[in-house]
């Protein structure tokens, strides 16, 4: 039988979890036996090793050839994470916000179902809003232009060896390098202001 391929985190045995730390486990047969949590792989890794060394594995099912006996690996191998107060107290605190939000969304939706005009009169404030923000974005954007085109026709004067009523140290030279895109459109949601930049 083909030895088992390594995890993504690098090691046999450990895997990452989503929410941090990694959690290793051995396998043998139809058994899973869990080794708990831990801060790094590497740390996983070797509680992997150990736990390997009790049940008589081979060394080349290890993650680290550098342990001969079993009382190296135990050496090597640290103890589990553990659930201190705080973090029940942290879990505790993230569950009642859970089922907050929970009921949260619950009312809502009873809201929404009991009150339709109420949702038809907020769906159209928020697309006022949002024409609002466009027509907004569109005068920035045509004042950019304005003040752009004015900026480099002074410099073109210069240029040319015409004088610009402009001084040397006037902010208004930066207006030369304004961003002008055409880029909004009638479907503009107004999420990105920074998509002149692009």
């Amino acid at each position: 039988m083909p030895p088992r391929r390594r995890s993504a985190s690098g090691y046999r045995g450990v895997r990452q979890r989503p929410h941090g730390g990694f959690y290793a486990e051995i396998r043998s047969g139809d058994l899973r036996l869990s080794l708990g949590t831990y801060d790094t792989a590497h740390e996983a890794a070797r509680a992997f090793d150990a736990a390997a060394w009790r049940l008589g594995r081979p060394p080349r099912q290890m993650n680290f050839q550098d342990v001969q006996t079993l009382q190296q690996a135990l050496d090597f191998a640290p103890p589990p994470r553990l659930n201190s107060a705080q973090d029940r107290a942290e879990h505790n605190a993230l569950q009642r916000r859970l089922l907050v939000a929970q009921e949260d969304e619950r009312v809502m939706a009873e809201w929404r179902r009991r009150h339709p005009e109420d949702v038809a009169y907020e769906q159209q404030y928020w697309a006022s809003r949002r024409e609002e923000d466009t027509r907004r974005r569109r005068e920035e954007r045509l004042d950019r232009r304005r003040r752009k085109a004015f900026a480099c026709a002074q410099a073109d004067l210069v240029n040319a060896g015409g004088r610009s009523f402009f001084t040397e140290e006037d902010e208004r030279w930066f207006d030369c390098w304004l961003s002008t895109s055409d880029d909004t459109n009638d479907d503009d949601d107004g999420a990105d202001d920074w998509s002149d930049w692009d």
